[in-house]
């Protein structure tokens, strides 16, 4: 009995032994190698506990953890246990927990919602290959690159900052202050934020950060800092604890009424609705504040839920916010992935990192941590699961971002208003994010819209985003010191100190503006030369002056680095030659017209006066006669009429009907001609080798430009001219001499300084060819200067109603040299300019004769037979030789010539006789 007894004591430690030998954390698994389900798994959970999200996130895990241990199908026989651990806002703490989470043997963490501590943990589960589901740690530089182990179960600032930045440029502003905690969720954010407006082309002026725990004296510096800067935009990016402070302190500084724009990350929106119902004086405070609140579908889920907490025991806290809801959602991701992964016969197994041990002096105990070996299956399980929670649909793309990135865009106005949605489907827009996405994308700027928004200080215009830095000092405005052209811009003894053209259309700009615009005109210059324009605008894009006012040119050079105006006087570049007086040519009478048109005239002066003889010769004695006198009638008769001047009369109405219409061609031909020959004879002739650009370039004689334009280094690099032909010319008197005693073949000048040049020397110079640019001028600010876009306005407003053109009039005189032309074959009027004409003419003429010789051969044909019936009654008619051949049966084509060229009279005085002696 007592050996029985002995082997079954041994029997039992072997089988205890084989037992513990085989046990590997929460898994056992048997003889055969089969994984047994646990019947316990746990899942870490550590936030702080006293914040908004914390209130809101703990009685959200504990009801989620509640359904999913209540839900048979989701890992039966199994229960589901959470360690919770408040990080207290500390990241030590927060590491350290973290740390000991590996000892208790967690599949998975949820948490943490501080980014500073999720980039210190993810560094740890990556060696210990345990998945953080973090529902709050939101800074965009979490990669799932650097940290295979971090899955965010919400959206990313990348998305939420591109929102912000899509707002922003739906207003129109370019410029904003970003405020933020300088951690690093603050800091990733707002880096992000910068990228977003770099696309939109706007920028973050001023970065205003402030340490973690700042005490309220260094935030109130703070904001007196930005409130002297010139931006009014502030995106406020900072913790859900601080943050309304930092608004009680903005109130007290004024910095909350009319003219300010509070743009709120998605922190004040967890705020409000945590706080349930909404304290007014909180709601007062934050007037006219546009927030971004994490979008969830109101699905019945999700008002199931909210009604089932809002009546639930719990009262740590009243309301809830988005972020509990993500937190919902993360605990039933981590149950069904590891439901998933359980069921494909996955094994929950911890052991030793060979990675990790202690050295010989280490207090650490690296070995008591525990590594999830089958943590790389789990976390694709992870990755792979797809369902509809409580803030929308869970599914990760291939970058491990949720999919369905949207946010609810709401103005605060004693409630919190929602006046629109922004996903990345389709931006801005007042239509659900679940209607969006059923429909095409588009996020053209046609497309973007929001609702109607209350201001701070209760307004509904739009604020203009912008003041005057340091409260109104003046803008330091640089205008070039000139030495030639002095109409443009100039010193001025009288105040403000400056004078021209330029100045006057600019304060003309700013009167127009609808609030005040201090300014400073300061002269850019020695006085001596002009200065280098590219110079005067590299001044303005490193900050030395706020903007130029000049004849600046807008040129792509200086576009890269300020901004412009809309441009208030049209330029290009010209080439100016000199020329010489041509005295007119003895042969000037034959210049009006071309040699082609001479000989058509001509050719159809004779053509009309044949068919006026072949319609008169028959009926009108004046037409007849010798030969001779015949063929000068024909030439000297439409001749003739060029004076009006012809002695033959028509009788015919086919010759009148062609005479009155070759008449108004005369008349035509003559106006034409008396009108160009007198442009020929009075406009001066002038000539010049150079005929434009391309023979200039090609010449390879010396060009001049004006001193200090951006003439000489265009030449040089669009067209490879050599710098040794290019000749700097400082004032009008150099381009007079220069081109008077041949020092340049040609000026190459923009077309404002040619004009006043030509005026001034009497149109003694001259453009040749085509003007080869186009451009502007206008005024140039630094980059991204609202000033710049107001002022295009008004400057369209000043062109609109004349105001423009009546300054022009009053700096420069009004002249006519560009309407002359030194080339007379370029006053020649071609045949292409009357040929129309003329084929009226010649249709007239055309028609007129084929009614005269239907009418002639019917005539001929009844003479004929008349003649034949009269020698068939053997009458004989005494009648001359000509016409007793027209008898004969068979007639001649000399007959019928003969029967033309008779006199119409005589026909019918031959038909007379017949009838009396018949």
């Amino acid at each position: 009995m007592a050996t029985v007894r002995l082997l079954f004591i041994l029997f039992s430690c072997l089988w205890i032994s084989t037992e513990v030998v085989a046990r590997t954390g929460n898994t056992i698994t048997n003889k055969t190698n089969v994984p047994v389900r646990p019947r316990v798994v746990r899942v870490g959970v550590l936030f702080t506990l006293n914040s908004y999200i914390g209130r809101s996130a703990k009685p959200a895990i504990f009801a989620a953890l509640d359904d999913v241990n209540n839900d048979t199908t989701i890992l039966p026989g199994i229960k589901m246990e959470v360690i919770l651990v408040d990080t207290n806002c500390s990241g030590f703490i927060g590491t350290r927990e973290a740390l000991q989470f590996t000892k208790n043997e967690v599949v998975a963490a949820i948490g943490p919602q501080s980014s500073r501590v999720a980039h210190v943990i993810s560094d740890v589960v990556n060696e210990l290959h345990v998945p953080v589901l973090s529902f709050g740690a939101t800074d965009p530089t979490l990669s799932s690159l650097q940290y295979t182990y971090f899955v965010r179960t919400t959206h990313s600032d990348y998305f939420m900052m591109n929102a912000v930045a899509d707002v922003i440029d739906y207003f129109g502003w370019k410029e904003v202050i970003a405020i933020y905690v300088d951690d690093d969720n603050g800091r990733g954010g707002i880096t992000a934020l910068g990228d977003a407006l770099a696309k939109k082309r706007s920028k973050i002026s001023y970065k205003a950060a402030f340490a973690v725990g700042a005490s309220t004296s260094d935030i109130s510096i703070l904001l007196n800092a930005v409130n002297l800067m010139e931006s009014r935009v502030y995106v406020l990016h900072v913790n859900p604890d601080t943050g309304l402070s930092i608004f009680s302190l903005a109130k007290k500084l004024g910095m909350m009424g009319n003219g300010y724009v509070w743009i709120a990350t998605d922190w004040l929106p967890s705020v409000l609705d945590a706080i349930e119902p909404a304290d007014p004086d909180t709601m007062n405070l934050l007037q006219g504040v546009i927030a971004l609140r994490r979008h969830t579908p109101d699905t019945d889920l999700k008002k199931r839920f909210l009604s089932r907490m809002k009546n639930s025991k719990n009262k740590e806290t009243i309301g809830l916010n988005s972020f509990a809801l993500y937190a919902y959602d993360s605990i039933w991701l981590a149950a069904r992935a590891l439901d998933a992964f359980l069921n494909e016969g996955g094994n929950i197994s911890f052991g030793s990192d060979p990675k990790l041990h202690d050295t010989n002096r280490s207090a650490l105990q690296f070995t008591s941590f525990r590594s999830f070996e089958s943590g790389p299956q789990f976390l694709k399980k992870v990755l792979a699961t797809n369902f509809t929670g409580l803030s929308g649909q869970i599914q990760f793309d291939g970058d491990k971002n949720l999919i369905h990135p949207a946010y609810d865009i709401v103005n605060i106005d004693g409630t919190s208003r929602r006046i629109g949605y922004w996903t990345n489907y389709s931006g801005l827009s007042v239509v659900a994010p679940e209607i969006s996405y059923t429909k095409p994308p588009n996020i053209s700027s046609s497309n973007q819209h929001l609702s109607r928004v209350i201001w701070p200080g209760e307004t509904t215009t739009k604020p203009r985003g912008w003041v005057f830095p340091n409260n109104g000092k003046p803008l330091r405005i640089a205008v070039p010191n000139r030495v030639s052209y002095l109409d443009f811009a100039s010193k001025s003894k009288s105040p403000p100190g400056v004078k021209g053209y330029c100045i006057d259309v600019f304060e003309a700009a700013i009167n127009l503006l609808p609030y005040p615009v201090p300014r400073q005109y300061i002269l850019y210059g020695d006085g001596h030369t002009n200065p280098s324009y590219s110079e005067i605008t590299d001044e303005v894009a490193h900050g030395n002056f706020d903007a130029v006012v000049g004849d600046i040119t807008i040129v792509t050079s200086r576009i890269r680095v300020v901004d412009f105006t809309q441009p208030y006087m049209e330029s290009g570049l010209v080439v100016v030659v000199p020329v010489k007086e041509v005295k007119s040519s003895p042969w000037s009478f034959l210049q009006p017209f071309t040699v082609q048109m001479w000989c058509v005239t001509g050719a159809l002066f004779l053509f009309v006066g044949v068919v006026v003889w072949i319609l008169e010769h028959r009926i009108n004695d004046e037409f007849r006669g010798p030969k001779r006198r015949q063929l000068m009638t024909i030439f000297c008769f439409t001749f003739s009429t060029l004076f009006s001047a012809q002695r033959e009369n028509t009788v015919s109405a086919g010759g009148r009907t062609v005479l009155l219409i070759w008449a108004f061609v005369v008349l035509i031909i003559n106006s034409s001609y008396t009108a160009n020959l007198t442009s020929i004879l009075t406009v001066q002739q002038l000539t010049s080798h150079i005929e434009g650009i391309d023979n200039l370039i090609s010449s390879n004689q010396p060009i001049g430009v004006q001193d200090g334009s951006f003439i000489a280094d265009y030449l040089t690099s669009e067209f490879q001219i050599a710098k040794s032909r290019i000749v700097n010319l400082k004032s009008e008197q150099d381009y007079i001499d220069a081109l008077d005693h041949g020092r340049v073949a040609a000026i190459v000048e923009e077309r404002p300084y040619v004009e006043i040049l030509m005026s001034q020397t009497k149109c003694k110079f001259k453009i040749v060819g085509q003007e080869f640019t186009k451009s502007g001028l206008g005024f140039a600010f630094q980059r991204d200067s609202p000033l710049a876009v107001d002022l295009s306005t008004t400057i369209l407003q000043l062109s609109e109603n004349g105001d423009l053109q009546r300054i022009h009039d009053k700096w420069f005189k009004t002249f006519s040299c560009f309407a002359q032309s030194n080339d007379s074959s370029s006053n020649q009027l071609s045949l292409s300019s009357f040929w129309g004409l003329f084929l009226i003419c010649g249709i007239s003429c055309f028609l007129a004769l084929v009614t005269f010789f239907v009418r002639v051969f019917l005539q001929y044909k009844k003479y004929i037979r008349d003649s034949e019936e009269g020698e068939e009654d053997g009458e004989r008619v005494v009648t001359p030789v000509s016409a007793r051949r027209t008898f004969r049966s068979t007639a001649s084509f000399k007959d019928l010539i003969g029967f033309v060229d008779r006199k119409e009279a005589e026909i019918f005085s031959d038909k007379s006789k017949k009838r009396r002696r018949s």
